[in-house]
């Protein structure tokens, strides 16, 4: 009863050793399918998140969607994942979305450029000067995105509780090393990480009806009290207020709201 978090870069074999491992635990494996899901709860046409998330962070520009938006839409979709528990997500930075769950295993798959740039070359027919080109420019915009949208750097390995190399580790032995961790104590499910996982859901889905009105806004949920904080405007706070609390509480499982309008929110 557990969640697992794989991170990977292209052609590191990262998505079979994924799916090999909720094969042999039985849970929901996700990845591309999320994405889906914010596409069509939120009504933005799936190429435009695909884009988003393999090109550069200017394309979030480009079509009209912020950082804030982008992050409320995907940060939705995947908690309603997580919820369910048993499942395993690989892709890039799943592991943001429940960084303060404890009994979430992530995992950073990793695997040499010299194997890499032979499965490019043999998958594009391309030559080898060509697939290193295009594996570097791959992985700098994987980091670029990290850092633009998450604020963090996906090579720190102090963002994982295992890095696997895939070379003398084989996709097999990867497999077993994760299912054989998970099953520890720490990594179990318990009540209190759920509380905190239905909290987190509760305070995301505030957050995306308000994503419009308030981008800059912070919103943190306990036991049914919802609190937000968000810049005043100088002008008819009282109104905002009142049209801030009606929106949060239309959430179901929300039975208070507390606002608090400041001149700056925290960087």
């Amino acid at each position: 009863m557990s969640i697992i978090t794989i991170s990977r870069g292209s052609y590191s074999k990262g998505k079979e050793v994924a799916e090999k491992v909720a094969q042999k635990l039985n849970y929901t494996c996700i990845a591309r399918d999320a994405i889906i899901e914010a596409s069509k709860e939120f009504n933005i046409p799936e190429i435009k998140l695909i884009r988003a998330i393999h090109d550069a962070p200017s394309i979030l520009d480009k079509f009209n969607y912020s950082k804030e938006k982008y992050l409320a839409y995907l940060h939705v979709t995947m908690l309603e994942h997580f919820q369910k528990d048993n499942v395993v997500y690989h892709g890039l930075a799943g592991h943001f979305f429940i960084e303060n769950i404890p009994n979430v295993l992530k995992v950073r798959i990793i695997a040499d450029m010299e194997n890499r740039v032979k499965l490019e070359m043999a998958r594009e027919n391309i030559s080898e000067r060509e697939a290193l080109r295009l594996l570097k420019n791959d992985d700098k915009e994987r980091r670029k995105w990290c850092k633009y949208i998450y604020g963090i750097d996906k090579w720190d390995p102090t963002l994982y509780d295992m890095v696997i190399h895939i070379k003398k580790i084989t996709v097999e032995n990867a497999v077993d090393l994760i299912c054989n961790t998970v099953r520890l104590e720490q990594f179990r499910a318990t009540p209190e990480s759920q509380k905190a996982l239905d909290n987190m859901l509760v305070a995301a889905k505030v957050k995306v009806l308000l994503i419009d009105m308030k981008p800059d806004i912070e919103v943190v949920a306990e036991n049914g009290t919802v609190s937000i904080k968000a810049k005043y405007t100088q002008f008819k706070d009282e109104e905002m207020i009142h049209k801030i609390e009606e929106i949060a509480k239309s959430v179901p499982g929300v039975r208070n709201v507390e606002v608090e309008l400041f001149a700056h929110l925290r960087d």
